[in-house]
């Protein structure tokens, strides 16, 4: 059970009491739950894998006997139950090398650890080669009599051939020309344009000022997000991320990840400068928790502005005030969370315009599963033995929008074709004209509010005060409109996904903004996809949304069909998906045309005279940069419940540290 204490600091005044208020169930069954370490089931494992060692070695060069040089390392899938009666979860074996996501050797073994007592855990299925055994003695004795069937050697099996998924720089076959040389960077010669408040986690920039928030669960949010002093959103803020698989094995079939439960916040790392963010970035650090304890780290969140190289806006012409250009400045405030073997860029880019785009990026590694003719249709070989899966990312963000006010409206625009006759038609054209109209409709229940974008994008949805209208008379509002891969779960029915993902069933959805209605998902959603703790569609209960405090709930993500050049790491240009939050009727005019760090052009009057020109004094600065600083990565630091700092990690324990926390590794 959760409970909520407060106020903080502690004082006289601070309580505690049960926390039910924002769940859906009262309780959280023990089965349900993860683990304070995982190393609650090595026990277990320590037990089934040790008596195969000799058989694993021959059927494909590895195993796990429990010793430190051991070749195979062990996780688990999730969810692990469905309503909390059982725990109960595949464990795959893999070479350990460097990127053993990449390394699946085919085998799997299905266990029952539910309850507290780990005497009465046991193996319930072992699968190799499609294969399936009721016990170990079982797959021993297939294996000693000849009837088991093998998979064949294949030349990736040696587990020195795992060199390929790592990040060391190969040679390449063309040499790319003058490649020895650095490239760009971006330099602010006059010094830096945005302000940041350390001390009370506020950011401001060319009108624009937001407070940072930062949690445990889904790490960095953004609140009283203000544009020209007023509010255009209360919160925004990432809820949840889920990764559903498919395949024609155990692992792939039955995997269903919600990376909330990992701890995305926790899970934040350090940015390498020069390369997670420019070298003249700002760097806030983040203090979160895991099971280890308390964690800062000092590079958890960078800000920095950059050229977009294209401008905002700009025209080419020959009349007088026709002629010019805006630069397309923005400011982008970035985290990245490595859960596991994905690595999450999140990004909230801000534009002079008014405009927000929220961008969510992915790279590190794929889950891997084992290639075979049997996989065709659920992935793609990316190596003799190892496919890329195919799977759905949907990642979800709250999105508080308080347009013009607190009371505001869901809108839905939409074109469709129309065949019109007028009187005054020629007759060289006909009497028709088939052409497009602009309808408008508002969503009065919050049961309609459940919404996909129409087919071809003819159409979009946006908040809107009706109430508060601009100077032509139309009611002031923001859009939400599709990015990069605006998708939505393709499998819905799934039971590993049966109700504690509901929201990534569409595109977006707007509600009536409620105190007890705080976030789509929980940290205890992953295995009780039968019974969640927090059931996103009961948010929704026909209430009017009509000019009310409303929510909208947006999702990003991709349908990721791997490649082979997804290995050895995914591609953050192809791996993205963004929304943009933009005015709507909002101002009166397209207002980044008063920046001014823009130009206006004038032909020249006499033929052969220069074109003038008019920057408004923002004249170039020409200096020498700074040097950039001896490169220098700082590891996490920890501190003990007693708040002493612990002694650096070195490579190994923070290596282990991570696989055991944020993807159950099950290392023997």
């Amino acid at each position: 059970m959760d409970y909520l204490v407060g106020p903080l600091p502690v004082g006289e005044k601070t309580k505690m009491r049960a926390l039910t208020e924002i769940y859906h169930r009262p309780s959280i069954p023990y089965n349900a739950r993860g683990f304070t370490t995982l190393g609650e089931l090595t026990p277990l494992l320590a037990q089934l894998m040790p008596p195969l060692a000799d058989v694993t070695e021959d059927l494909f060069g590895g195993s796990a006997r429990g010793l430190p040089n051991d070749t195979l390392v062990g996780a688990i899938m999730a969810p692990l139950s469905f309503d909390g009666s059982f725990r109960r979860g595949w464990v795959s074996w893999r070479r350990n090398t460097p990127g053993p996501w990449l390394h699946p050797v085919n085998f799997f073994q299905y266990v029952d650890f539910s309850g507290t007592d780990p005497s009465q855990w046991k193996l319930l299925k072992l699968v190799y080669n499609h294969q399936v055994f009721n016990s170990s003695e079982a797959f021993l004795a297939a294996y000693h009599d000849g009837t088991l069937k093998r998979l064949p050697n294949r030349p990736d099996q040696d587990p020195a051939a795992g060199g390929w998924s790592t990040r060391k720089r190969p040679e390449a076959s063309v040499a790319r020309d003058l490649d020895y040389l650095p490239g760009p960077r971006s330099v602010s010669f006059a010094g830096l344009r945005f302000r940041v408040d350390r001390a009370a986690q506020y950011v401001s920039w060319m009108g624009w000022g937001m407070y940072l928030g930062f949690d445990r669960d889904m790490g960095l949010s953004l609140w009283d997000i203000r544009f020209r002093n007023e509010r255009i959103i209360y919160e925004l803020a990432p809820q949840e991320a889920i990764a559903q698989y498919a395949g024609n094995d155990p692992m792939q079939t039955t995997t269903a990840w919600l990376d909330r439960f990992f701890g995305m916040g926790s899970a934040v790392r350090d940015m390498i400068p020069g390369y997670d963010c420019p070298h003249e970035a700002v760097y806030l650090p983040a203090t979160t928790h895991n099971f280890e304890g308390s964690i800062v780290r000092s590079r958890a969140i960078c800000i920095f502005e950059h050229d977009a190289a294209r401008p905002i806006t700009r025209h080419t012409g020959y009349s007088e005030g026709e002629f010019g250009a805006t630069r397309g400045y923005q400011l982008v405030i970035r985290s990245i969370s490595t859960v596991g073997n994905y690595d999450y860029l999140f990004d909230y880019i801000f534009q002079i315009d008014g405009t927000i785009e929220v961008r969510l990026s992915a790279s590190g590694y794929l889950q891997g599963g084992y290639w075979e003719p049997a996989q065709e249709g659920y992935g793609t070989a990316i190596r003799e033995t190892t496919m890329g899966s195919l799977h759905d990312h949907v990642i979800n963000y709250k999105v508080d929008l308080d347009v013009a006010g607190t009371k505001n409206s869901l809108l839905f625009t939409s074109t469709a074709q129309e065949t019109i006759t007028q009187p005054w038609f020629e007759d060289d054209w006909g009497s028709e004209v088939i052409q497009q109209k602009i309808s408008k409709t508002f969503i009065e229940n919050e049961d309609d509010a459940l919404l996909k974008f129409p087919p071809n994008f003819q159409g979009g949805y946006s908040l809107v005060n009706k109430d508060a209208k601009n100077r032509w008379g139309i009611p002031r509002g923001y859009a939400i409109h599709p990015g990069y891969s605006p998708i939505h779960n393709t499998v819905v029915g799934s039971k590993r996904l049966l109700n504690n993902a509901n929201w990534a069933r569409y595109n977006l959805a707007v509600s009536k903004r409620k105190e007890t209605e705080r976030s789509s998902s929980c940290q205890w959603n992953l295995n009780l996809p039968g019974d969640p703790v927090v059931d996103f569609h009961k948010f929704f209960n026909g209430e009017n949304i009509t000019q009310e405090d409303l929510v909208a709930w947006v999702n990003v993500g991709m349908h990721h069909i791997p490649q082979a050049e997804d290995s050895p790491n995914t591609r953050t240009n192809l791996a993205a998906s963004s929304f943009f939050l933009t005015p709507l009727n909002y101002f009166d005019a397209d207002i980044s045309m008063d920046s001014k760090n823009s130009i206006l052009l004038s032909a020249p009057k006499k033929a052969g005279d220069p074109w003038s020109f008019d920057d408004y004094g923002v004249a170039p600065v020409n200096c020498i940069p700074d040097s950039i600083p001896p490169f220098k990565y700082v590891g996490v630091q920890t501190y003990g419940l007693d708040g002493k700092p612990a002694a650096p990690a070195t490579a190994d324990e923070m290596r282990k540290s991570a696989e055991l926390y944020h993807r159950i590794k099950l290392e023997l």
